[in-house]
């Protein structure tokens, strides 16, 4: 498995995943999506990992799936083997590797440097927390090459931006600004080209230097809730914070806020 298609590497508790196929627009091909499914259970099983910075090289983000890469490999395989098949299985590791990810008590912060488009979409909104440069910008482009959504885009998209807007993206050919990214909610900030890395670093260190598991849990707390019932969830968050209220994180903090407060 190539380590260079997807660089990672853990210092000081932050996992820093670079996408890096840049001549390729940062397309995943099958030894991408392989690494890619690898290095989301390692991060997610790793407990010196307290957060992970998202970014990629290259002036795009990510243009989701190398379609070109597929297609290739479904027409070289051995006889029999039907295309749907190769794809799909293509697809059901990349979306082992979301799932992992998303349901990690790991925060995320994505720094979308430039253009992402199809499933480039999903890879994105895998993170907690999007930072976009000025020079982004957000498009479908699954009608252009007739396919339907896939890294799941299809679920995340419409939770970050209502699901009338997720149709229209996914249905034509319209290509947001980073600006109208901001105003969709699709994106958290936006920020000047050479202050992206610096955002997105600095919001990965506050999460590092704070009360790192009540972040984790929080993350879990909010995706898990949007698919369960009310007292499922409820129930969830009562035996959470109690178990976080012992932490020496919140013992610290709530110490802090005492004396701040006079108490």
């Amino acid at each position: 498995m190539p380590d260079d298609v997807i660089r990672f590497e853990v210092r000081d508790g932050l996992a820093h995943l670079t996408l890096d196929r840049p001549h390729r627009l940062n397309a995943v091909d099958p030894a991408a999506i392989e690494r890619w499914q690898h290095l989301a259970h390692e991060i997610a099983e790793r407990d010196d990992i307290g957060a992970v910075l998202f970014d990629a090289a290259g002036r795009a983000f990510c243009a989701g799936g190398d379609v070109v890469a597929m297609a290739e490999l479904a027409e070289a395989s051995a006889a029999g083997s039907r295309p749907a098949d190769i794809v799909r299985g293509l697809a059901d590791r990349i979306h082992d590797g979301h799932r992992t990810l998303r349901e990690s008590t790991k925060p995320i912060v994505a720094a979308v440097q430039g253009p992402v488009a199809g499933g480039g979409l999903g890879f994105m909104l895998v993170a907690d927390i999007v930072i976009a440069s000025e020079r982004a910008s957000f498009a479908s482009r699954y009608s252009d090459v007739g396919l339907t959504p896939d890294c799941g885009v299809s679920t995340l998209l419409p939770e970050a931006i209502g699901a009338r807007r997720a149709l229209e993206l996914t249905l034509t050919s319209r290509t947001l600004t980073a600006a109208e990214a901001l105003d969709w909610g699709l994106v958290a900030e936006v920020v000047a080209p050479d202050a992206l890395d610096a955002r997105a670093r600095e919001i990965a260190d506050g999460w590092l230097s704070g009360a790192t598991h009540a972040f984790g849990q929080t993350k879990r707390l909010m995706h898990a809730g949007l698919g369960r019932p009310f007292q499922e969830a409820l129930d969830d968050e009562a035996a959470t914070i109690g178990r976080s209220i012992e932490t020496p994180d919140a013992r610290a903090a709530i110490a802090r806020f005492a004396a701040a407060s006079g108490r």
